[in-house]
Protein backbone atom coordinates (compact mmCIF):
# COMPACT_ATOMS: atom_id res chain seq x y z
CA UNK A 1 0.00 0.00 0.00
CA UNK A 2 1.68 3.04 -0.58
CA UNK A 3 0.13 6.97 -0.44
CA UNK A 4 0.99 8.34 -3.78
CA UNK A 5 0.28 11.94 -5.41
CA UNK A 6 -0.98 11.42 -9.03
CA UNK A 7 -0.86 15.03 -11.06
CA UNK A 8 -0.88 16.48 -14.39
CA UNK A 9 1.31 20.11 -14.22
CA UNK A 10 2.53 22.56 -16.71
CA UNK A 11 6.19 22.49 -17.66
CA UNK A 12 6.49 25.60 -15.10
CA UNK A 13 4.91 23.37 -12.54
CA UNK A 14 1.70 24.73 -11.97
CA UNK A 15 -1.01 22.55 -11.75
CA UNK A 16 -3.99 24.50 -12.50
CA UNK A 17 -4.15 28.66 -13.13
CA UNK A 18 -4.85 31.49 -10.51
CA UNK A 19 -8.55 31.07 -11.45
CA UNK A 20 -8.27 27.23 -10.94
CA UNK A 21 -8.58 26.52 -14.33
CA UNK A 22 -7.53 23.14 -16.12
CA UNK A 23 -8.12 24.07 -19.48
CA UNK A 24 -4.49 24.06 -20.58
CA UNK A 25 -4.71 20.20 -20.30
CA UNK A 26 -7.63 19.11 -21.76
CA UNK A 27 -6.45 19.54 -25.67
CA UNK A 28 -2.55 17.43 -24.10
CA UNK A 29 -3.90 14.31 -24.34
CA UNK A 30 -6.66 11.75 -23.48
CA UNK A 31 -7.15 9.85 -19.96
CA UNK A 32 -7.85 6.73 -21.35
CA UNK A 33 -4.02 6.53 -23.04
CA UNK A 34 -2.70 7.54 -20.26
CA UNK A 35 -1.47 5.71 -17.27
CA UNK A 36 -4.66 6.32 -15.33
CA UNK A 37 -6.71 3.19 -16.02
CA UNK A 38 -3.96 0.74 -14.71
CA UNK A 39 -3.38 3.50 -11.71
CA UNK A 40 -6.73 3.61 -10.38
CA UNK A 41 -7.55 0.04 -10.77
CA UNK A 42 -4.75 -0.06 -7.88
CA UNK A 43 -6.47 2.56 -5.49
CA UNK A 44 -8.69 1.67 -2.63
CA UNK A 45 -9.36 5.46 -1.00
CA UNK A 46 -8.76 8.95 -1.98
CA UNK A 47 -8.09 12.60 -0.15
CA UNK A 48 -9.08 15.70 -2.12
CA UNK A 49 -9.14 19.52 -0.59
CA UNK A 50 -12.03 21.84 -1.22
CA UNK A 51 -10.65 23.72 -4.46
CA UNK A 52 -10.74 20.26 -5.86
CA UNK A 53 -14.23 18.79 -5.15
CA UNK A 54 -15.98 22.01 -6.08
CA UNK A 55 -14.06 22.26 -9.53
CA UNK A 56 -15.63 18.58 -9.80
CA UNK A 57 -19.32 20.66 -8.74
CA UNK A 58 -18.56 23.23 -11.35
CA UNK A 59 -17.55 21.11 -14.05
CA UNK A 60 -19.64 18.57 -13.71
CA UNK A 61 -20.96 18.57 -17.03
CA UNK A 62 -17.66 18.11 -18.13
CA UNK A 63 -17.06 15.02 -15.69
CA UNK A 64 -20.27 13.21 -16.97
CA UNK A 65 -18.97 12.77 -20.69
CA UNK A 66 -15.87 12.20 -19.58
CA UNK A 67 -16.48 9.57 -16.69
CA UNK A 68 -20.55 8.77 -17.74
CA UNK A 69 -21.44 10.14 -14.30
CA UNK A 70 -20.92 13.42 -12.17
CA UNK A 71 -18.53 11.88 -9.80
CA UNK A 72 -16.14 9.50 -11.33
CA UNK A 73 -15.01 7.37 -8.26
CA UNK A 74 -15.77 4.29 -6.73
CA UNK A 75 -13.86 4.34 -3.73
CA UNK A 76 -14.47 6.16 -0.35
CA UNK A 77 -12.97 9.45 -0.48
CA UNK A 78 -12.12 12.27 2.24
CA UNK A 79 -12.66 15.84 1.14
CA UNK A 80 -10.55 18.26 3.66
CA UNK A 81 -12.19 21.37 4.12
CA UNK A 82 -13.56 24.09 7.05
CA UNK A 83 -16.78 25.15 4.83
CA UNK A 84 -20.30 23.18 4.54
CA UNK A 85 -20.01 21.91 0.69
CA UNK A 86 -23.14 20.47 -0.64
CA UNK A 87 -23.08 16.74 -1.74
CA UNK A 88 -22.47 15.73 -5.88
CA UNK A 89 -25.76 14.00 -7.15
CA UNK A 90 -26.32 10.31 -7.68
CA UNK A 91 -23.28 8.86 -6.25
CA UNK A 92 -22.72 5.72 -4.13
CA UNK A 93 -19.63 6.18 -3.28
CA UNK A 94 -18.95 7.14 0.44
CA UNK A 95 -17.88 10.88 0.44
CA UNK A 96 -16.54 11.90 4.09
CA UNK A 97 -16.39 15.92 4.45
CA UNK A 98 -13.39 16.43 7.45
CA UNK A 99 -10.75 18.34 8.76
CA UNK A 100 -8.44 18.35 10.88
CA UNK A 101 -4.79 16.65 11.12
CA UNK A 102 -3.77 14.43 7.87
CA UNK A 103 -2.91 11.64 10.25
CA UNK A 104 -6.25 10.91 11.27
CA UNK A 105 -7.43 11.24 7.46
CA UNK A 106 -5.07 8.75 6.54
CA UNK A 107 -5.31 6.03 9.55
CA UNK A 108 -9.06 5.79 7.85
CA UNK A 109 -8.17 5.96 4.64
CA UNK A 110 -5.89 2.70 5.24
CA UNK A 111 -8.66 1.54 6.98
CA UNK A 112 -11.07 1.31 3.88
CA UNK A 113 -8.54 0.89 0.86
CA UNK A 114 -8.70 -2.89 1.35
CA UNK A 115 -4.63 -2.68 0.52
CA UNK A 116 -4.90 -0.71 -2.07
CA UNK A 117 -3.12 2.64 -2.55
CA UNK A 118 -4.30 6.45 -1.44
CA UNK A 119 -4.58 8.60 -3.56
CA UNK A 120 -4.09 12.55 -3.09
CA UNK A 121 -5.74 13.82 -5.23
CA UNK A 122 -5.18 17.50 -6.99
CA UNK A 123 -4.27 20.59 -4.36
CA UNK A 124 -0.33 21.03 -4.16
CA UNK A 125 -1.20 21.76 -0.74
CA UNK A 126 -3.03 19.23 0.69
CA UNK A 127 -0.34 17.00 -0.59
CA UNK A 128 2.19 19.15 1.17
CA UNK A 129 0.41 18.46 4.46
CA UNK A 130 0.89 14.54 3.96
CA UNK A 131 4.48 15.02 2.58
CA UNK A 132 4.89 17.29 6.19
CA UNK A 133 3.64 14.39 8.16
CA UNK A 134 5.85 11.86 6.36
CA UNK A 135 2.91 9.77 4.88
CA UNK A 136 3.80 10.30 1.15
CA UNK A 137 5.48 7.54 -0.44
CA UNK A 138 5.39 8.40 -4.40
CA UNK A 139 4.75 11.32 -6.53
CA UNK A 140 3.61 10.45 -10.21
CA UNK A 141 3.60 14.10 -12.04
CA UNK A 142 2.78 13.82 -15.77
CA UNK A 143 4.37 16.85 -17.07
CA UNK A 144 2.16 18.72 -20.22
CA UNK A 145 4.16 20.74 -22.57
CA UNK A 146 3.03 24.02 -21.73
CA UNK A 147 3.66 27.07 -19.50
CA UNK A 148 1.52 28.78 -17.77
CA UNK A 149 3.35 31.22 -15.76
CA UNK A 150 1.87 31.53 -12.65
CA UNK A 151 -0.57 29.79 -11.04
CA UNK A 152 -1.60 26.99 -8.43
CA UNK A 153 1.91 25.12 -7.71
CA UNK A 154 2.20 21.45 -8.08
CA UNK A 155 4.11 20.87 -4.93
CA UNK A 156 4.15 23.98 -2.67
CA UNK A 157 7.25 22.52 -0.16
CA UNK A 158 10.89 23.24 -0.08
CA UNK A 159 12.51 20.09 -0.57
CA UNK A 160 16.35 19.90 -1.04
CA UNK A 161 18.18 17.19 0.56
CA UNK A 162 18.26 13.62 -2.07
CA UNK A 163 14.24 13.24 -0.54
CA UNK A 164 13.00 12.23 -4.19
CA UNK A 165 14.50 9.44 -5.99
CA UNK A 166 13.48 9.32 -9.83
CA UNK A 167 12.41 5.84 -10.85
CA UNK A 168 10.91 5.86 -13.70
CA UNK A 169 9.96 8.33 -16.84
CA UNK A 170 7.94 7.37 -19.62
CA UNK A 171 6.70 9.81 -22.49
CA UNK A 172 2.93 9.76 -23.59
CA UNK A 173 3.36 11.07 -27.09
CA UNK A 174 4.11 14.47 -28.23
CA UNK A 175 3.12 16.44 -25.49
CA UNK A 176 3.02 14.67 -21.96
CA UNK A 177 5.80 13.05 -20.27
CA UNK A 178 5.40 10.78 -16.92
CA UNK A 179 7.99 11.12 -13.87
CA UNK A 180 7.52 8.60 -11.39
CA UNK A 181 9.34 9.60 -7.76
CA UNK A 182 9.89 7.88 -4.64
CA UNK A 183 10.02 9.90 -1.31
CA UNK A 184 12.56 8.28 0.51
CA UNK A 185 11.76 8.69 4.44
CA UNK A 186 13.94 9.50 7.18
CA UNK A 187 16.10 7.05 8.64
CA UNK A 188 14.49 3.98 6.70
CA UNK A 189 17.37 4.24 3.99
CA UNK A 190 14.24 3.84 1.22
Amino acid sequence: MKTQYYAATSLDGFIATEDDSLDWLFPLGELGSSSYPAFIAEVGALAMGATTYEWMLRHADEVVAEAGSPWPYTQPTWVLTHRDLPRIPTTDSEIHFVQGDVRQVHARMREAAGGKNLWIVGGGDLVGQFYDAGLLDELILQVGSVTLGRGKPVFPRRVLHPVLSLTEVHQMGPTMVELRYAVRKPGTGR
